[in-house]
């Protein structure tokens, strides 16, 4: 790899027109998936009183929410963002409306809060792969687009960071069920500002209808490596906790060794998108995931607190090169007409890795020592890709199903 001199600045991206109306749109209803989380998991608990409860409806509406990403962007794919996003965000943030309603005071029906938490997730709108599609037709150059998907991705982690600080600063004047409603307005009035931008002026390829929807291809890839890293750094989250368990650390330094991490995939995000790779974005992707496995790996010999967490800040740098390759290899081998819904697959993926890795570490933990514990971790995020590798090299078929159309 090397650097060029006239590369464009981040800067640069922001100045492509309609970029900077577009991008605030969509980080600002996006800013709701950093809040929404804590905001049910708090207002349910209060308002039933168990845990258990509360623990089964954020799993419910986590379910809903990544599992049918892929139905809800083939509807934008076919019918165009103006007329499918609109109204699932008006439905979601209803839905999220009923929920705050619920568990505003305590005595709430379990039934019913969990019904409303499920259908809010059936309708929660794919605003990363939109903005992404969308990043697509705003800058045609594909070095450019490479960092347009790493500041997206910054900026997204930034989010998902703060989200849960903003629900903190709510709840000091307001009860928990105050932080939906901030979801469900942040949601709804980014949404609205989206789809009124000057981006999406122009209809999209893929509302100008076909009957039957175009077939994804090519995703095997950045797919597979998603589901590692996803399942890797939710185990990571629990492993650190071990750590300073075990060691007698206090815990309240897991924040911190968890900030490294971010601080190093936001770091690495950013060095990312200003490197012209001479590498395709496929030996890339697979050269992000095992650097990021070995990394993991290697954390199983840090002696210290402190060691790990310099261990933590370097495998981070390689989480965000790794996802947004991923979404970027995704939209190289998407058509027109399946943009939306390939990476939402791809977001489909990492969300389901977060989701479980922890269950399946929270099992091995106190059952196998942490180090083996580690050496997994490295592990689950290096398998998949090689496993899609070998795939893709014994049946070298669906590598020509995989180019993009012209």
């Amino acid at each position: 790899m090397s650097t060029h001199p006239s590369r464009p600045s981040y800067a640069a991206v922001l100045r492509v027109p309609h970029a900077r109306r577009t991008f605030t749109a969509a980080l600002t209803a996006r800013l709701s998936y950093g809040t929404v989380s804590l905001a049910v998991l708090l207002s349910v608990t209060r308002a039933t009183g168990s845990w258990a409860v509360s623990g089964l409806v954020l799993s419910l509406f986590g379910a809903t929410t990544v599992l049918l990403m892929p139905l809800r962007a083939a509807l934008i794919d076919a019918h165009g963002p103006r007329r499918a996003l609109l109204p699932m965000s008006v439905l979601y943030g209803a839905l999220l409306t009923v929920l705050a309603v619920l568990t505003w005071r305590p005595g709430a029906p379990a039934a019913a809060v969990a019904g409303a938490a499920a259908l809010a997730g059936c309708c929660a709108p794919p605003l990363g792969p939109v903005m992404r599609a969308l990043w697509s037709e705003l800058v045609p150059d594909r070095a450019l687009l490479q960092r347009a998907y790493s500041l997206d991705g910054v900026a997204e982690e930034l989010l998902f960071v703060s989200g849960p600080a903003v629900v903190g600063g709510l709840m000091a004047f307001a009860p928990p069920a105050a932080g939906i409603l901030l979801s469900a307005a942040l949601n709804t009035a980014g949404t609205c500002a989206l789809v009124t931008s000057p981006a999406m002026t122009a209809p999209r390829p893929a509302a100008r209808g076909e009957r039957r929807p175009a077939r994804v291809r090519g995703l095997l890839p950045p797919v597979a490596v998603a589901l590692g890293v996803g399942l890797a750094l939710s185990s990571v989250e629990l492993l650190v906790m071990a750590f300073v368990t075990e060691r007698s650390y206090d815990p309240a330094l897991v924040p911190w060794v968890l900030g490294a991490l971010s601080a190093g995939s936001a770091l690495g995000g950013l060095a990312n998108g200003a490197l012209r790779w001479r590498t395709t974005a496929r030996a890339r992707l697979y050269r992000f995931a095992a650097a990021l496995g070995v990394t993991l790996a290697a954390a199983a010999l840090a002696p210290t607190l402190w060691t790990l967490t310099g261990v933590m800040a370097l495998a981070g740098a390689f989480v965000a090169p790794a996802l947004t390759t991923a979404y970027l290899l995704a939209d190289e081998s998407a058509t027109e007409a399946t943009r939306t819904r390939a990476g939402a697959w791809v977001n489909m993926a990492v969300n389901t890795g977060s989701s479980g890795g922890a269950a399946v570490m929270g099992l091995l933990i106190g059952r196998v020592p942490l180090e083996v514990c580690f050496l997994l971790a490295g592990s689950v995020a290096v398998l998949p890709a090689v496993v899609a590798r070998r795939t893709l090299r014994d049946a070298p078929a669906v590598l020509s199903g995989a180019r993009r159309s012209a």
